[in-house]
């Protein structure tokens, strides 16, 4: 039997305890304690549910000396003193009501207590959440005789859950300083410090005033701290894998590079090239062993400001495939009532990096196609138009009972709901082919835009329920021009042999009116 997977907690003594999957990050773990530089305080962020609170609770149990989890792990194969236990306060911050000021200050009370009594400190109601804190580790750092282990996941959660609102969000931002200044205060009381979270608000006082805070988010160490690579995959949840390969019918090769395709591509440093996994869409499609790949991280959440930022967003304006030459402030947030999309979008876990170039900086794009999809979605819904839920419902339909005219008249309707300013002197055909790419992939199907062949490259090729749908694009020719072209490179090739039904579209688009005017469509008989 295959270790079981627990998807639903992120504690490491109750992984360990119940014999659950755990992917070993100890021999990582084990080089940021003992740090030969002398580093003893770090910040990594990462996007959600990637495996931060899981690390906290792993480092926790190692400085707690609980040696008995770690048997089998590459710490425990090291020198590591076991013997040498340090007091932890551990704070988590995440998933706290920010609907008030007032509500925000009870809850971080409230944790900020729960952290000091569970290391064994009072709170003093009478004095403030930073004075508390800075007492405790000064208590703690003389009761042990030794300096204390802190541990603070989702710094930032309070100040991003209220960033739709900046005036409370620079409230909160406010309020929160003055208890991670305290850690300034007390630095000389600090063995270690990991401060986790999804954003660098460079304006809070801990960057600042810790200038010999370690920043990890971009660091080559850490580019696989988190997520699993292809081969921690392989090597963790092999039967699992197996499992699901057989219950979507599928060879084992050919369903690990479908796996990879909809769940791996997330690249963290611009030094190292290896991508890693996210550990929900992992747990969550292996467990549900469902006989198709479907939505898994992308449905535990979506940050409110990224709906907000999406609806004054034209779907025809960025290619979120490739967004080339961004600095790498790119990754920080520094005004909080003027967040770069592109930056919104990464930390949200929309966007990653795709290349490097010291000379002209980052290039982002979507990791993978539960993203992709995910993205596409949100861009429909952001049109606000009350039709737009009801045409991917209709196209997908459309396409599944072979209803060509009816998806080229639904096709039609979706052009025509987009207007154009005076800025756009020339739409160019990659816009109404980026238009399509995202109604498509909205609608559930795989898509891939300007597939390179042989002969020149398809505009859209989409694949799903069976069937392949090439798409040719024309703006101020015909449709026969454009299905005409299809034949001539013969675009269909090299999907014949997959024994799927084909599909050849010819859409033309009139550049003075933008709008969709003729299209044609014939089965490839080849």
């Amino acid at each position: 039997m295959p270790r079981p997977i627990n998807e639903t907690t992120y504690d490491f003594p109750t992984l360990r305890r119940n014999g659950c999957v755990y992917v070993d990050k100890t021999r990582g773990f084990h080089a940021l304690i003992t740090d030969a530089g002398g580093n003893n305080l770090f910040f990594l962020s990462r996007p959600r549910r990637f495996g931060k609170s899981l690390m906290l609770s792993t480092l926790k149990a190692i400085f707690q000396g609980r040696r008995e989890l770690f048997e089998g792990l590459a710490i425990a194969k090291t020198d590591y003193d076991w013997s040498d236990v340090y007091p932890v306060l551990h704070f988590s911050f995440g998933t706290m009501d920010v609907s008030t000021l007032e509500d925000f200050q009870r809850r971080f009370v409230a944790r900020v207590k729960d952290g000091l009594r569970e290391a064994g400190c009072e709170y003093d109601d009478a004095l403030d959440p930073d004075v508390n804190f800075g007492n405790a580790m000064k208590a703690l750092a003389a009761r042990h005789g030794k300096s204390v282990v802190v541990l603070i996941d989702e710094y930032d959660a309070p100040v991003g859950h209220a960033i739709a609102d900046p005036d409370k969000a620079e409230a909160i931002r406010d309020r929160m300083a003055a208890f991670y200044g305290q850690l300034k205060e007390n630095v000389a009381n600090i063995r270690f410090l990991m401060m986790t979270g999804v954003t660098k608000f460079t304006q809070l006082s801990v960057f600042s005033a810790l200038n010999n805070l370690c920043d990890l988010t971009l660091a080559a160490s850490t580019a696989t701290l988190l997520g699993y690579t292809q081969q921690e995959l392989e090597n963790n949840f092999g039967e699992h894998l197996r499992a699901h390969a057989e219950a979507m019918g599928l060879g084992y090769g050919d369903y690990l590079a479908r796996f990879k395709h909809w769940y791996d591509g997330y690249r963290f440093s611009p030094y190292v090239r290896e991508s890693v996994y996210n550990p929900v869409a992992v747990a969550k499609t292996l467990v549900a062993k469902n006989p198709y790949f479907g939505a898994t991280w992308s449905q535990t959440g979506r940050p409110s400001v990224l709906m907000n930022f999406l609806r004054g967003t034209s779907l025809d304006e960025v290619d979120y495939e490739a967004i080339p030459g961004q600095p790498e402030s790119v990754f920080d947030t520094c005004d909080l009532r003027a967040i770069p999309p592109v930056t919104l979008l990464t930390q949200a876990g929309y966007l990653t990096i795709k290349d490097f170039d010291p000379n002209f900086g980052y290039t982002l794009g979507v990791p993978n196609e539960e993203v992709r999809r995910d993205l596409n979605a949100l861009l429909i819904q952001s049109l606000r138009r009350p039709e737009t839920g009801a045409l991917v419902v209709a196209v997908r339909a459309a396409l599944a009972r072979e209803d060509f005219p009816g998806f080229l008249d639904a096709l039609k309707a979706y052009y025509a709901g987009f207007t154009y300013g005076p800025r756009e002197d020339k739409i160019h055909e990659a816009n109404y082919q980026r238009l399509l790419a995202v109604l498509l992939s909205a609608s559930g199907l795989d898509v891939t835009t300007e597939a390179t062949q042989a002969a020149g490259r398809a505009d859209v090729v989409a694949e799903a329920l069976g069937q392949v749908y090439l798409f040719e694009l024309k703006v101020g020719g015909t449709a026969r021009d454009a299905l005409a072209q299809i034949h001539a490179r013969d675009y269909a090739a090299p999907y014949r042999a997959q024994g799927k039904a084909i599909h050849l579209f010819g859409l033309a688009f009139d550049p003075a009116t933008r709008r969709l005017v003729d299209a044609q469509f014939e089965r490839d008989e080849a």
